[in-house]
């Protein structure tokens, strides 16, 4: 029992490196300003996925019911449209940052429009050694909708490997704990050079962005294709 519940450690930890949920702290680490809140939101992100397995898993041992398919599909469905949107929101953040107009007025009544790059702006803020405050609420609800949309694999595989409820919820905790540790080891992975580019090369620093906003758009999508073709047979 010991080496399942260590194999339930091992495989939470691995959980959080799949493209869907990489994808998401990834969009969320582009808003933040540096490697430590970059963590926070990974671990707040673990939190919420670990607490919302605990509460499907724990309702369904309870009820002895099982996750009908076609709910776990259209949640996977759900969180794509989530990944769009977080891939979205990464564009549309990059695109009011790099260029922001203005209307200027003068004394004579004549006014221009001057479009200004809000470069220096960015780079200051992100230079600023920041100690956030609070719950990353953002970050905290993709993991429970993660959580939500993987619940039903998760029920499946420890029904089959379990013996007892409390195993079950012990392996489920396990499991959740390893999640948490692995997305705050990728959130770290992904912070750092998001850190470092945006320090020294402001162009790789947009790049990246643009680019975790196409993955994370691209994963959604395909998680909507996958999902909804099954979901609407």
């Amino acid at each position: 029992m010991l080496t399942l519940l260590g194999l339930g450690f091992l495989l939470g930890l691995r959980h959080a490196f799949e493209a869907d949920h990489a994808a998401a702290v990834a969009a969320l680490a582009s808003r933040s300003t540096s490697v430590r809140d970059t963590v926070r939101q990974g671990v707040a992100w673990g939190i919420g996925h670990s607490l919302t397995l605990m509460v499907f898993c724990s309702a369904v041992y309870s009820l002895e019911a099982v996750v009908p398919e076609r709910v776990a599909q259209g949640l996977e469905v759900a969180v794509g449209v989530m990944l769009i949107g977080l891939g979205l929101d990464v564009w549309r953040k990059l695109r009011r940052e790099r260029f922001h107009i203005h209307l200027h007025e003068h004394d004579k009544g004549t006014a221009h429009i001057h479009l200004h790059a809000h470069r220096t702006e960015l780079r200051d803020t992100l230079f600023v050694h920041q100690h956030p405050h609070g719950i990353p609420y953002r970050a905290l609800l993709v993991g429970f909708m993660h959580g939500m949309a993987g619940s039903a694999a998760l029920i499946l595989l420890t029904l089959h490997t379990t013996v007892s409820v409390v195993d079950g919820l012990t392996y489920i905790a396990l499991f959740g704990l390893g999640s948490i540790v692995g997305m705050a080891t990728l959130s770290v992975m992904i912070a750092v050079p998001l850190r470092h580019s945006a320090h020294n090369m402001m162009w790789a620093y947009d790049g990246l962005q643009v680019v975790i906003a196409g993955i994370s758009i691209l994963v959604g999508a395909n998680m909507i294709y996958v999902e909804g073709t099954s979901f609407l047979r």
